[in-house]
């Protein structure tokens, strides 16, 4: 069983900011400048390269491999795919966002493409891209969920089952689960993260980044969710709507210290989905 505390949390963003891993990120238009600053905050070192000429070489120098596929193109599917053949070559841990996946063929016909010629570490998305990934559903209104985290937990263990990776779901509660049939709740969060563009795949950046220090793509997968969901709340203090809240989320992440995990994380082990009520809302929905 994985264990995910606020120790271990710390310990993996510490490493992070001390060691500034290299996360070379194959992203969208939308969210590049976004995903670099949340990766700055961080403390880590974001690079967007997407080349098909130069992304074997670059992923060679990072230590973490983030694939986004928000604005496919011929070009971008060719550089994600030398890109991710190169780090699982050097043993260079992959995560993988399908954003969209169900809304269109080619996003989806991608996407489980990748799941079964990469295998990444980590497979970060939103409930109704985990369902379209497990089935033939369409399940996504474009980037929107359609469904909440709980819904997809079925479809997320098959996808572990079947590519042994880590499946991270987003929802009103982030649902974890791990090739161990572990599955953990993260509860942390506030209702203004989906209101700003890009905090989905902001999530799938610093779970690169987690992935970069961690020996373990669940603990990974656990300590981005709960640092992303904690300067959520950080920042939603200080906001006044999404226009504050987008720079006030990172600094909450460069300011984010050990006592406000401690006293914020809400993490739990559980065999079964959060019930109705349970939690509180926050990134119901995602845009690119």
């Amino acid at each position: 069983m994985a264990t995910v505390s606020a120790a271990t949390v710390w310990r993996d963003l510490r490493l992070i900011r001390k060691n500034s891993p290299l996360v070379h990120n194959i992203t969208n238009y939308v969210v590049m400048n976004s995903t670099a600053n949340a990766l700055l905050a961080l403390g880590a070192s974001p690079v967007m390269a997407h080349a098909p000429e130069e992304v074997e070489e670059m992923t060679g120098l990072a230590s973490a491999l983030v694939i986004n596929i928000g604005t496919l193109s011929r070009a971008w599917v060719e550089s994600m795919f030398l890109a991710a053949a190169a780090a699982n070559k050097k043993g260079i841990p992959v995560v993988f966002d399908p954003v969209g996946a169900g809304a269109t063929r080619l996003r989806t016909d991608t996407a489980r493409r990748f799941l079964k010629e990469i295998r990444p570490a980590v497979v970060r998305a939103n409930a109704s891209e985990v369902r379209a990934l497990a089935s033939t559903e369409r399940a996504t209104k474009g980037v929107d969920s359609r469904h909440g985290a709980a819904e997809a937990v079925e479809a997320g263990r098959s996808i572990v089952r079947e590519f042994g990776c880590v499946v991270s779901i987003s929802g009103a509660v982030d649902i974890i689960i791990g090739p161990e049939n572990d599955c953990l709740q993260v509860e942390n969060g506030h209702p203004l993260m989906p209101r700003v563009t890009g905090m989905g795949c902001a999530a799938t950046a610093l779970t690169g980044a987690f992935a970069a220090v961690s020996g373990s793509p669940f603990g990974a997968a656990a300590g981005a969710m709960v640092v992303m969901g904690i300067a959520g709340e950080l920042a939603a203090l200080k906001a006044e709507g999404p226009g504050s809240f987008q720079p006030a989320f990172l600094d909450a992440l460069f300011r984010l210290g050990r006592n406000d995990i401690e006293e914020r994380i809400k993490v739990r082990l559980s065999e079964e989905p959060p019930g109705p009520g349970r939690s509180p809302v926050r990134r119901g929905r995602r845009t690119k």
